[in-house]
């Protein structure tokens, strides 16, 4: 069995460009090393996402129209959201603003429930976020935090790489 480190935190944030697809990118060159005699990957344990006003963490997100705020992780750069069956697609999120109701995210299920983690074999992931509609309270931050670990790559992980993403 290949050798794991001790989790660690990687932390990332996208702030949405109005309706405009806004990314920014992860580095993993420090983390993901491959095509040396001591090849590493990341493996992704689990990932929490927000969503805050982007002004004010503390201040609500108000739209007096329907409203959706997405995000997506990816292993390729995006110039849109993707759908789950594209295999650059890491975890993805969104909530749901219903006028006159609580916010819920009843139409994304936040794919991050993994039972063996999530393998990542590429040195950059792409955090992207979308509006359909520009809302009342102005633009959002989304916060993901990714419980991660090393482990050397293997026959068996580079495998599993090849038949899931990239």
């Amino acid at each position: 069995m290949a050798k794991k480190s001790d989790s660690f935190f990687i932390r990332a944030s996208i702030t949405t460009n109005g309706t405009d697809f806004a990314q920014n990118t992860i580095d993993l060159g420090s983390f993901v090393n491959l095509g040396v005699s001591s090849s590493t990957i990341l493996r992704i344990r689990n990932l929490a996402a927000s969503y805050a006003d982007s002004n004010l963490p503390a201040g609500p997100i108000l739209d007096a129209a329907d409203a959706k705020i997405s995000w997506q992780l990816t292993t390729q750069s995006q110039t849109a959201l993707v759908y789950p069956t594209d295999k650059s697609l890491v975890s993805s999120g969104s909530l749901i603003v219903k006028t006159g109701m609580t916010p819920s995210q009843d139409y994304d299920m936040a794919p991050q429930d993994w039972t063996n983690g999530y393998l990542i074999g590429t040195d950059q992931l792409y955090l992207g976020a979308d509006l359909n509609t520009g809302l009342d309270s102005g633009d959002v931050t989304i916060s993901i935090v990714m419980e991660c670990q090393l482990e050397k790559a293997t026959q068996t992980s580079s495998v599993a790489l090849a038949l899931s993403q990239q």
